[in-house]
């Protein structure tokens, strides 16, 4: 959960093809100082890597504080999604151990790797004491529901019982599996220095207030989609009412009619949970190369068991049915794996009443992001026995959320290359009903910006950068097909957007997304022609870089691809040239900062104090509640700005970057520069020979082969329905189920050891399922007759034909252009958008009916788009709306919607008040007011509109008297 949301502009940038040589500081603290071994460097980057890893290391430069624990950042004036740089996230743990085991790989000392897990048992995993109520947890009522609302003006959320919540089907095997009912995850925020002096401190269970030393657990965020970082009213874990007001903090998030309990409550974020995960993976890969894995075993146990809790990401937040879940009252409950989507959400999450209250609770999340997912920890899980969850359960739901994530990044892969959102089963954290039209992922709705939206939570390029990172190196381990397309669709579109010369580089910043994925088919994906990306502003976040980076990299070592290999190369040179004493890291300058002085919400009537006096009432600010800040070494350069002045520019060293830019030194020093790196176990196992159908059922395929060999040992094997993973095996049988009846596919499978080296495929098999009792529907339709063009403007060709016909029923029809899935649809009518002006396109259609059968293909047709000046333009509609009013101010809201033939360039929205109405905030457009007037452009990355689709900003305004709705206009081009 610790994205990095501020946006920042940065001057036209580019890189360098020549390494500089970067200060390394003397070191004045033994603890912390690397041993004598980092010597073993035998290439200059990975040399630049033990530079940087010491930068880290040196007391002098402040990573890390007297606990050992690693800040955010150096600097203490910094505020993105933690709010103060001397805080500390799982965000930073995990790439804490990623640096040390990266740092055990080159050296072959991994004492610092095992103290970076013992760090994290002793401070951001809460003890028993810091959850001692969860022996109350009952599994069948996981939690009472509470929706969740837009803007932070709605909340407090009212709890809502007549909600029907499902069943955990975790709780009760997890306790059974490690005779407790704890869990075993990383809190996602922590305050180092208990600036906010709240004093949850690790292992106490208790809130010693400001007094307190060392590090104390806060929570921040929890009031809806629009609430950015600068509207939060951070909170303690463990809330005694202590501070706040008479029911602590509670009641600003929550609603209940009966009286409020002193409790304690903790949040993971997964993609940091799971990229431990993925580091131990590396760890024990790499020891064992050395014969040292069971220097780290105990890590390593460690990191396995995390994995088995963090499944509670991969479900519904309620529990409830996944798909179509568009009613809170009606959607079901969910039962066993009913309400598991399988994919790593944003969040899981648990609390409980202080001891002696006799209840606790669990919820997952139905949001799921791309930037989230991470293949390689999930396939290390199902294919590492030592990072194998003990659970029973555990390595089928692994095996099941490798397949759905793959299934993921297909779907959400843009026409350019890029990888759009994600969806939720939950729209609008309400379980409301999502656009119309809008397409599904097994019933989930498409959501271009999950979770948050000031700002948009896909908008930022490191989303891009760190997905693709994990996909890259889960390719490089294993091969994988499809990630090899995905990953070369989406270098070929990053890097025809980067640009490099000797001293700087440019790589994107802000992206804008329009459009949609087309409707998720698992047996026939489709080509996404209408889903699109564009590039906003550029910068050279040497952060961001980084991952970027180790993706060419890891992409180039195994696919031979020279030129992304070239391109890291540079990249690595240009961000040399940005070193200093502390790390690598360019100025930014911080034009956000100008909301110090933003309202904070708060609830009318009500009052409470921080914990050092600091009022929380109506009218309070981001800087009112944090008054400390105006004693920070940095705030005269933010006043001066407040004044009036220029925007402060900030030389800003993040942990998770410092660590990160290390890591790709010496991730391309081994796999480039170094030739393959340490010399471990480099050979595959050999290839699974005479693969056999064994059996088959309507709804079942089941194979057996001669086992591999290795020599060392084979792992396991991975089975692949076509290209896609159908599951995993240890022993040479595996049965594939929930097939179609009547229907052929096609197997293979491959062979890999633990050090993750990968055999090729097997020769491929084919297995046809039985028809099924009562001899299951195998009758195509009948082919679509008379296909034709009905109209076409500059950028559209639109179609009919006559309905097929078939003998139970035609559930669809799938529109080719050319050979490429244009889309689907329900009618014999579709409109392919997004063409090229004065271009022919050829189509055909099929249909298809609901046991999968399928036409052929129609007779093709050719359709030519006009000149760009045709069609009828760009005529949009806008529709003003009020999402909640709280007697001096408000929440709005304005949808436009493209009602013509060509898709925006831009739009503009215009009004005039009533009343005295005044703006004092937006998201997702740019907003001027001038007396009663008010004009409303698009952001940069919304300004394109496609025919028949909508984008929506919204607004904050106090106003007195009435608040009448006003004529609001909208033009565009």
């Amino acid at each position: 959960m610790t994205k990095k949301l501020s946006r920042r502009q940065f001057a036209t940038a580019a890189g360098g093809a020549v390494l500089a040589s970067a200060v390394a500081p003397s070191m004045s603290r033994a603890a912390s100082v690397a041993p004598a071994a980092a010597s073993a460097a035998t290439d200059a980057y990975t040399q630049q890597f033990l530079t940087q890893y010491k930068k880290i290391k040196d007391p002098a430069n402040g990573y890390f504080s007297a606990q050992g624990i690693p800040y955010h950042s150096v600097e203490t004036l910094i505020v993105e999604a933690p709010d103060y740089g001397h805080q500390t996230t799982s965000e930073a743990f995990s790439f804490w151990m990623w640096l040390e085991a990266t740092y055990g790989r080159v050296t072959g000392d991994w004492t610092a790797f095992n103290n970076a897990w013992t760090t994290a048992e002793h401070y951001i995993i809460p003890q028993h004491v810091d959850q001692p109520s969860n022996s109350s947890y009952n599994p069948n009522s996981p939690a009472t529901y509470a929706p969740e609302w837009p803007d932070p003006s709605s909340y407090p959320s009212p709890l809502n019982t007549s909600v029907s919540v499902g069943q955990d089907p975790l709780a009760n095997e997890l306790t059974s599996t490690y005779g407790t009912s704890d869990i075993y995850g990383m809190h996602w925020l922590m305050d180092v220095d208990n600036k906010y002096g709240y004093g949850n401190t690790p292992g106490t269970g208790g809130e010693a207030g400001p007094s307190a030393t060392g590090p104390s657990y806060i929570n921040s965020y929890q009031r809806g989609a629009a609430e950015s970082v600068w509207k939060t009213i951070p909170q303690p874990t463990t809330d005694l009412f202590n501070y706040g007001g008479p029911n602590g903090y509670l009641d600003l998030f929550v609603a209940q009619s009966g009286s409020y309990s002193k409790q304690w409550k903790y949040t993971t974020a997964p993609d940091a949970d799971a990229r431990a995960i993925q580091a131990a993976y590396w760890a024990y890969r790499w020891a064992s190369a050395q014969g040292a894995q069971g220097q780290i075993a105990a890590s390593v146990a460690k990191a396995a068991k995390m994995g088995d809790f963090l499944r509670y990401s991969l479900f519904d937040k309620y529990f409830k049915q996944i798909g179509n879940c568009t009613n809170a009252s009606s959607c079901a409950a969910g039962t066993g794996r009913g309400s598991e989507h399988y994919l790593l959400a944003w969040y899981y999450a648990w609390g409980g009443a202080e001891p002696g209250g006799g209840w606790a609770w669990r919820i997952g999340d139905g949001a799921a992001h791309q930037g989230y997912q991470n293949p390689l920890a999930v396939w290390a899980m199902t294919n590492i026995a030592a990072l194998t969850p003990m659970s029973p359960t555990a390595k089928s739901d692994w095996t099941a959320s490798l397949t759905r994530q793959m299934e993921f990044y297909q779907w959400l892969q843009s026409a350019e290359g890029a990888i759009a959102g994600g969806c939720t089963n939950s729209w609008n954290g309400s379980y409301s009903v999502p656009p119309s039209g809008d397409s599904t992922f097994y019933g989930m709705a498409y959501d271009w910006e999950p979770v948050y939206h000031d700002p948009p939570s896909n908008n930022w390029f490191g989303m891009q950068a760190w997905s693709m990172e994990r996909l890259a190196e889960f390719y490089y381990v294993t091969g994988n097909a499809t990630a090899k397309t995905i990953l070369g669709k989406w270098i070929t579109w990053a890097s025809s957007k980067t640009t490099v010369t000797a001293t700087n580089f440019q790589i994107p910043s802000t992206l804008g997304w329009t459009g949609q994925p087309d409707t998720w088919n698992p047996t026939s994906p489709g080509g996404n022609s209408g889903l699109h990306v564009t590039v906003a502003d550029y910068g050279n976040d040497v952060g961001v870089a980084a991952a970027y980076v180790k993706t060419l990299t890891y992409y180039s070592a195994k696919s031979g691809d020279t030129a992304s290999g070239a391109l890291a190369k540079s990249l690595l040179d240009a961000m040399a040239t940005f070193a200093d004493t502390a790390g690598i890291a360019t100025p930014e300058t911080r034009t956000d900062y100008s909301q110090f002085n933003d309202t904070v919400y708060v609830p009318s009537g009500w009052s409470g104090k921080m914990p050092n006096g600091d009022p929380i009432a109506p009218g309070a600010t981001f800087l009112s509640i944090r008054s400390w800040y105006k004693n920070d070494p940095a705030w005269p350069k933010v006043q001066a700005y407040l004044n009036g002045g220029s925007a402060p520019t900030f030389t800003y060293h993040r942990f998770w970057a410092q660590a990160d830019i290390a890591m790709a030194y010496a991730v391309y020093g081994e796999l480039i520069a170094g030739g393959g790196g340490t010399g471990g176990d480099t050979t595959p196992p050999s290839v699974p020979t005479g693969l056999t159908v064994t059996g088959t059922t309507s709804s079942t395929a089941s194979l057996s082969w001669t086992a591999s060999t290795d020599n060392i040992g084979v792992a396991g094997y991975t089975v692949y329905r076509g290209t896609t993973v159908a599951g995993s095996a240890t022993t040479p049988t595996f049965t594939d189920s929930g097939l179609a009846a009547s229907t052929q596919y096609s197997y293979t499978v491959t062979a890999h050891d633990a050090a993750g080296n990968v055999s090729a495929a097997s020769a491929a098999v084919k297995a046809t399922t039985t028809a099924g009792t009562g001899g299951g529907d195998t009758t195509p339709p009948s082919v679509p007759t008379n296909l034709a063009v009905t109209a076409t403007t500059s950028s559209s060709v639109s179609l009919s034909w006559t309905a097929s016909t078939d003998n139970v029923a035609v559930t669809g029809y799938t529109v080719y252009r050319g050979t490429t899935v244009a889309g689907t649809t329900t009618s014999p009518t579709f409109t392919d958008s997004g063409l090229t002006a004065s271009t022919q396109y050829s189509y055909t259609v099929t249909a298809h009916d609901a046991a999968g059968n399928v036409s052929a293909a129609s007779a093709a047709v050719k359709g030519t788009t006009s000149g760009t000046g045709g069609g009828t333009g760009p005529t949009c509609t806008a529709t003003y709306s009020v999402t909640s009013d709280w007697g001096n101010g408000f929440n709005g809201n304005v949808t436009i919607t493209n009602t013509g033939t060509t898709a925006t360039k831009s739009w503009k929205v215009t009004w005039t008040w009533g009343g005295n109405q005044t703006i004092t905030n937006t998201w997702n457009a740019t907003e001027t007011q001038s007396g009663k007037a008010v004009t409303a452009t698009n952001a940069p990355y919304n300004n394109v509109i496609a025919p028949g689709a909508s984008t929506s900003f919204g607004f904050n305004a106090s106003y007195s008297g009435t608040n009448g709705a006003p004529t609001v206009t909208v033009t565009a081009t």
